[in-house]
């Protein structure tokens, strides 16, 4: 098994926060949301993963150190990395075609902007699955349609009219890479017009076209990173979902003075809380200092110093100083309030 990974976009509507990383590579609920997105396809998936293949943007936004740490993320999994570059934004389905050397074999295409909870089930007798959820609004959403087979007939993007109330999640199956890879290479030879996409869809309809047989996989949970308060509210329902799963979530190396955590809380390595209450629902990143303040429902990234602060709802990046008293706050990497 292959998990291909595009991720090239640069997560504008999180923006400070991706001004300077790159969106799958936030923490959230203390890992990087790629990194949780490809842990938890390979833990559930009942075959090896052999290979993960990311798709970059720019360079000089996708440097070596993010290349750096997704070979970590492959490795730890005892997987391959391989790294290619969408250098346009030319659409979903040119994105997979960037990483056209690795569409062999059966495949998981996954985009790295949610995070899920599922079991992923593979169903053998089928050429593909696509992964979905049922939403209140699917007018929002791409959805897909079914017959009384619970086979997939269609996939139709924000309806008007209602279709189903099955929206797409990003996830799909391949039963062998080649078939998509061989309708994508049809789709992209065809002319278009200026700024028209190429589009996974595209290739997925033409292959049912075809015959080719797809069936629907729910997921259980389906949390977006899409924008700083939405975020917030994934990373509480992780940290939810890590908790009851047993998972340690408090370096052992924290220095506590006259401090409390309130769980569930991740608090990582290095991080020095005097006269501190944390907790519940915050994540502290590592190398994180914090003074006089309560903190909850939040999220502060990497060797930030934070003093006399009260957050109810807090979205704080990387190498932060803040000295202040706020409510709400989200602010970028490299920022100082005092």
């Amino acid at each position: 098994m292959k998990i291909i990974v595009p991720m090239a976009g640069r997560g504008s509507r999180l923006r400070p926060h991706s001004l300077t990383v790159p969106k799958p590579m936030l923490p959230v609920a203390g890992a990087p949301i790629v990194a949780q997105l490809v842990n938890e396809i390979a833990k559930v998936v009942d075959q090896p993963i052999e290979e993960v293949a990311f798709i970059l943007g720019d360079p000089a936004f996708f440097g070596p150190s993010i290349e750096e740490e997704l070979i970590h993320v492959a490795h730890a999994l005892g997987a391959k990395a391989s790294i290619y570059r969408q250098l346009e934004p030319l659409g979903t389905g040119h994105a997979v075609m960037c990483a056209a050397d690795s569409l062999s074999g059966p495949i998981i295409v996954a985009y790295a902007d949610t995070l899920i909870r599922t079991d992923l089930s593979l169903d053998p007798s089928v050429d593909g699955m696509i992964w979905v959820k049922k939403v209140e609004n699917p007018k929002a959403y791409g959805v897909v349609k079914m017959n009384d087979k619970n086979q997939i007939t269609a996939l139709v993007e924000k309806p008007q009219e209602f279709i189903s109330d099955w929206a797409v999640i990003g996830i799909y199956y391949f039963k062998e890479g080649a078939a998509i890879k061989a309708e994508l290479a049809k789709s992209m030879a065809q002319a278009r017009k200026k700024g028209e996409e190429f589009l996974l869809n595209e290739g997925i309809l033409s292959m049912m076209n075809k015959g080719a047989v797809f069936t629907p996989g729910a997921v259980n949970e389906w949390m977006d990173c899409g924008q700083p308060k939405i975020t917030l509210q994934t990373n509480a329902k992780m940290l939810d979902i890590l908790t009851a799963e047993g998972q340690k979530l408090v370096a052992e190396d924290v220095i506590l003075e006259n401090s409390q955590i309130i769980p569930p809380c991740y608090i990582g390595p290095g991080v020095v809380l005097k006269n501190t209450t944390v907790g519940p629902h915050t994540a502290v990143g590592e190398g994180t200092q914090i003074e006089n303040s309560t903190i909850s429902n939040s999220l502060v990234q990497k060797y930030s110093v934070i003093q006399n602060a009260q957050f109810k709802e807090a979205m704080i990046g990387n190498h932060v100083r803040f000295n202040g008293n706020f409510n709400f706050v989200s602010i970028g990497d490299f920022s100082e309030l005092s």
